[in-house]
C-alpha cells in the first residue's frame, strides 16, 4: 500500500485516473490501471521487494492491456533489477517520480475497447459500492452534480 498510494497521488497530480485491482480479460489482475487526460492506457505493476520480482513472471502479459507498462517499487529496492524496456516509478508513499519512462506500444483498437468498457464497468460499480456504503463521492471536474 505503501508504494501503491505514492503513485496514485503522482498519477492524480498528472491528471490521471487510476483504478487498483483491475481484472483483465485473461484473468490477470493489474495492480493499478491509469487512465491518462489523452485516453492512453498505463498499467503499473508494483513490487515490494526483489523477491517478489523475482518470483513474477505475469508481468509481460499486461504489456498486451496497455499502451505504457511500469514497475513501481520504494527506495528498498534496487531500480537496477528492473527490466530497461519498462517503465520505472520510485515511490516513498507520500509521492513518486517517474525515473525511468515506459516506451509506447499502443494496443490494438478492440483491445482498447473492451479495456475501456472493463475500466468503466469496474469503475461505475465502485462509484456506487461507496455510494451505498455513505461514502462522499467528488464530482469530476466538468460534471454536473
Amino acid at each position: 500500500m505503501l508504494v501503491r498510494r505514492g503513485v496514485q497521488r503522482l498519477l492524480t497530480e498528472m491528471g490521471a485516473h487510476v483504478l487498483p485491482e483491475l481484472s483483465l480479460a485473461t484473468g490477470r489482475r493489474a495492480d493499478l490501471v491509469a487512465l491518462t487526460r489523452q485516453g492512453d492506457i498505463w498499467i503499473i505493476e508494483v513490487k515490494s521487494s526483489i523477491e517478489d520480482f523475482r518470483v513474477d513472471r505475469k508481468w509481460p502479459d499486461y504489456r498486451l492491456h496497455c499502451d505504457r507498462f511500469f514497475f513501481a517499487t520504494h527506495p528498498g529496492v534496487p531500480a537496477e533489477i528492473f527490466p530497461e524496456e519498462c517503465g520505472f516509478i520510485l515511490s516513498d508513499g507520500y509521492g513518486a517520480e517517474v525515473l525511468r519512462d515506459a516506451p509506447e506500444h499502443r494496443i490494438a483498437a478492440a483491445t482498447r475497447k473492451a479495456l475501456m468498457l472493463r475500466i468503466a464497468r469496474a469503475g461505475a460499480a465502485r462509484l456506487l459500492a461507496a455510494e451505498i456504503a455513505g461514502v462522499s463521492v467528488p464530482a469530476l471536474d466538468g460534471e454536473s452534480e
